[in-house]
């Protein structure tokens, strides 16, 4: 559904993301991992026209959009949450979400309506606050604000960068399972993270991205189980080269156990 073709891009004249390619297909989770400042944000503001590119192209539906502006990519399937959030904190949730259906001026009173009622029965405590400023929402709750405004256009590419930057670990828990609930639906999501564990147990395939280049790739469960990835994402390379050849490989045995049950 989505191809990134050997996209580089950035700011001005400095190229931040160096020829990176990418598959997103419907009804996938796609991962997007690496440090902070490995150029995920700059690459997800490059697929939705946020950014220029300086070469490459980007194909949706097998037809090229990276001359399209950001309006009319959302208008074809395509909506970005950006880091950050970003609601509209003194207008009230009920203006932030009709602001994301505003991006189809052709959707009728009726067909908002039903939308917004529907993002009000999947996510109750922003219909049980309509009428309050966003500002008033938590960390959390503004989170899943800014990702119900995305789906109120009803995209079937979903680009979403941080979802669980500044959460607490129970917001991230559930947001992950939002994140997995919405790929049933058919959607096709690409996920930015830091959180190099949660979104790789949720993802179907995986990238990780290190100063502005795709180093690895592959399915979510394979990279989790990858040293390289373990070592530089998951916090064990000290631990693991502290070890023995065959504490080492004890110690891999239980770490697989334990990602195996953060999947269940």
């Amino acid at each position: 559904m989505l191809e990134a073709r050997q996209l580089t891009t950035g700011y001005g004249a400095d190229a931040v993301v160096h020829q990176a390619s990418l598959v997103v297909k419907a009804g996938q989770i796609v991962a997007l991992i690496g440090a902070n400042g490995a150029g995920k944000s700059t690459l997800l503001k490059s697929i939705s026209g946020l950014l220029t590119l300086s070469s490459g192209e980007i194909h949706l539906d097998g037809e090229r959009i990276d001359q399209s502006p950001p309006r009319e990519r959302v208008r074809r399937g395509m909506v970005h949450v950006p880091e950050g959030r970003h609601v509209f904190s003194g207008f009230t949730i009920e203006d932030n979400l009709w602001l994301g259906g505003n991006a189809n001026r052709r959707l009728g009173g009726e067909e908002s309506s039903r939308r917004l009622a529907a993002m009000c029965a999947r996510f109750p405590v922003l219909g049980e606050r309509l009428r309050e400023p966003a500002g008033n929402l938590s960390g959390g709750q503004q989170q899943m604000l800014a990702i119900a405004r995305g789906l109120m256009s009803q995209p079937r590419v979903l680009l979403l960068d941080e979802p669980s930057l500044g959460l607490s670990p129970i917001l991230v828990t559930e947001t992950f399972r939002l994140i997995a609930d919405l790929r049933e639906q058919g959607l096709a999501i690409l996920l930015a993270e830091q959180n190099a564990k949660q979104s790789l147990s949720i993802a179907d395939f995986g990238y990780v991205l290190e100063s502005g280049r795709i180093v690895l790739q592959g399915p979510g469960r394979e990279l989790l189980r990858d040293r390289q990835v373990a070592e530089r994402y998951l916090g064990v390379g000290r631990a693991v080269n502290a070890l023995g050849e065959r504490e080492a490989a004890q110690f891999a045995a239980r770490l697989g156990k334990i990602l195996e049950i953060g999947r269940q």
